[in-house]
C-alpha cells in the first residue's frame, strides 16, 4: 500500500466542504435557523463522498458550524494554538518512552488490509496532508475515508480493535457510547437519517503504520474527532473532541451518562480554591449558549492565558488539577497517558485554571485549563436538539453553535449566534490540544524530517 494512494481532493469537494461556514456566516439570523431545520434530511446516500445535508441547503452546521469551512488551515501554514501567534520554542523533542507501538501499528495494518483496494485508496493520504486538519464535530459535514456504517461487521470489528488498542477502557467506552447517543438523538428528533446513527463515523489515515516512520489515523464524526499521530514510541492524540446531546439517555434498553468524571473534576478542582482564588477564576461573563474558543476550524487561535496560575495552589489544589487533567489524556492508551501526564506536570507551575458560569453540581458551566503544552476546554452549551428548549424541533441537524473562536464573553444567544436556551449539562462539548505546534504531531514530524533525512 503506497502512501501516494489517496486520489486528490477535487475543487467541487473542496468547495463543499468550505462552503457551508461561508453560507452560514452569509445567512444569519432567522433565515440560518430556518435553513438549519430542514438539513441532514436531503440525501440517502451512504458513500461517505456527499454531505448527506447539501441538497436543503446546509449541512447541519447551523450559524457558523463549527467545522474548519472558511476558517480551515492548511497543513503547510499550521502554527498551533499560541498565546501571541509566537511557539515557545523546545518544548517537544523526539525520544524513546519506553511505551511500544506495535499492537497499534499492527491493529492499524489488520483495518487497512481488511479494507477493499477502492476503500483503502478513500482512506489514506501523505502524513503531512491538509485531511488532518480538515475535521468538524458537526453530523452533516462532509467527510473522507472509510464509513463504518458502509464496511461489514468483520471490517467495523477491525476498526473497534485499532480504537481499543489506541484509546483506552475508558477511551473505547467514551467513544462508543457518543456514537450511541448520536443514534438515540437520531430516533428522538426523527432526522438525520444517514448522519445521526452509529454508522456516520470515518477512519482516514495519514502515511502507512510503521513503528519507525511517522503515521497517524483520524477517527471522526458527531460529537467525536480523534486525531492519533505516531512516531516510533511516541504518540500525540490531540486535538481530540468529544461531545454529545443528550448526555444521558436509554439507548436499545442501554443506560448511558456520559461527562460525569469530567463535570466532577471540574467542580472538585474549583472547590478547592479559597474564595480570593475564586474570584481571580472564575470570570464575570455570564454563561453563553456556548463559550468553547479552540474548536474545530481553530488551529492557529491565539489565546492569552486566563483565571490563576497553579504557581499559586497548594499541593493538594495542584494534585486535584492534575486529576483534572488525568480525565481527559486518561482516553488514550495507559501507557502513553502516562507519557503525557510526566509532560503536563513539567509545566504544572504556567498550568491556568478558568471558569464561567455557576459552580452547583448541576450547573451549566465552561472550564479552561491551559499551559504550554495542554489545552482543555468543558462546554455545556445551549440545547439544540433535545429536550423541551431544543432549538432544532423535528429537525435533522444538530449543529455546534456560534463559530467556536468567538471570544468568551460574547453573547452566543439569540438567532445569530444559532444557539438559544438556557444551556444545560445535557448539551456538553469537550476538547483537548497540545498547544505551541504540537497538535496532530506537527513539532515532532518538523523534526524527524530535520534530523533522519
Amino acid at each position: 500500500m503506497g502512501m501516494h494512494a489517496h486520489r486528490p481532493r477535487t475543487p467541487e469537494t473542496e468547495r463543499t466542504r468550505r462552503w457551508f461556514m461561508n453560507r452560514s456566516l452569509l445567512l444569519g439570523g432567522a433565515a440560518a435557523v430556518a435553513t438549519m431545520t430542514g438539513c441532514s434530511t436531503g440525501s440517502s446516500e451512504t458513500t461517505g463522498t456527499a454531505s448527506s445535508g447539501a441538497p436543503s441547503g446546509m449541512p447541519s452546521g447551523g450559524p457558523g458550524g463549527m467545522g474548519p469551512g472558511a476558517t480551515e488551515v492548511k497543513y503547510a501554514d499550521f502554527v498551533g494554538v499560541t498565546t501571541d501567534g509566537k511557539v515557545v520554542d523546545d518544548l517537544f523533542s523526539i525520544h524513546s518512552t519506553d511505551v511500544s507501538t506495535d499492537k497499534v501499528v499492527q491493529a492499524a495494518q489488520a483495518f487497512l488490509d481488511g479494507l477493499t483496494a477502492k476503500e483503502r485508496k478513500a482512506s489514506v493520504f501523505e502524513v503531512d496532508d491538509d485531511e488532518w486538519l480538515a475535521w468538524s464535530n458537526v453530523d452533516g459535514y462532509e467527510r473522507e475515508g472509510a464509513r463504518m456504517g458502509d464496511l461489514t461487521e468483520k471490517q467495523r470489528n477491525l476498526g473497534y480493535a485499532l480504537l481499543g488498542t489506541a484509546l483506552s477502557v475508558d477511551g473505547l467506552a467514551q467513544t462508543r457510547n457518543i456514537m450511541k447517543l448520536n443514534a438515540f438523538l437520531g430516533d428522538y428528533n426523527g432526522g438525520g437519517k444517514e448522519t445521526l446513527t452509529e454508522g456516520h463515523y470515518y477512519f482516514t489515515f495519514m502515511g502507512a503504520p510503521s513503528t519507525t516512520k511517522p503515521w497517524g489515523f483520524q477517527y471522526e464524526g458527531h460529537h467525536v474527532a480523534i486525531n492519533y499521530f505516531v512516531l516510533g514510541d511516541q504518540v500525540v492524540m490531540t486535538p481530540t473532541f468529544m461531545g454529545s446531546e443528550p448526555t444521558s439517555a436509554t439507548y436499545n434498553g442501554e443506560k448511558i451518562t456520559l461527562f460525569k468524571p469530567e463535570t466532577k473534576a471540574g467542580l472538585a478542582m474549583l472547590r478547592s480554591l479559597t474564595s480570593a482564588q475564586q474570584k481571580e477564576v472564575i470570570s464575570a461573563d455570564e454563561k453563553g449558549g456556548t463559550d468553547m474558543v479552540a474548536g474545530a476550524g481553530q488551529d492557529n487561535l491565539k489565546l492569552a492565558y486566563q483565571g490563576l496560575a497553579a504557581k499559586e495552589f497548594t499541593s493538594a489544589q495542584r494534585q486535584k488539577l492534575l486529576d483534572l487533567v488525568g480525565v481527559y489524556v486518561g482516553y488514550m492508551d495507559d501507557g502513553h497517558a502516562a507519557v503525557k501526564m510526566k509532560e503536563v506536570e513539567e509545566h504544572l507551575d504556567d498550568t491556568y485554571f478558568y471558569w464561567i458560569g455557576e459552580t452547583k453540581d448541576s450547573s451549566p458551566f465552561y472550564y479552561r485549563v491551559h499551559s504550554p503544552v495542554v489545552l482543555i476546554e468543558y462546554d455545556a452549551q445551549s440545547p439544540l436538539a433535545y429536550g423541551e428548549n431544543a432549538q432544532m424541533g423535528g429537525g435533522g441537524g444538530t449543529p455546534s453553535g456560534q463559530p467556536s473562536g468567538m471570544p468568551s464573553g460574547m453573547p452566543s444567544g439569540g438567532p445569530g449566534g444559532g444557539m438559544g436556551g438556557t444551556p444545560t449539562q445535557q448539551h456538553i462539548h469537550t476538547i483537548i490540544r497540545t498547544p505551541n505546534g504540537n497538535d496532530y504531531g506537527v513539532d515532532l514530524l518538523k523534526l524527524h524530517l530535520e534530523t533522519d533525512h
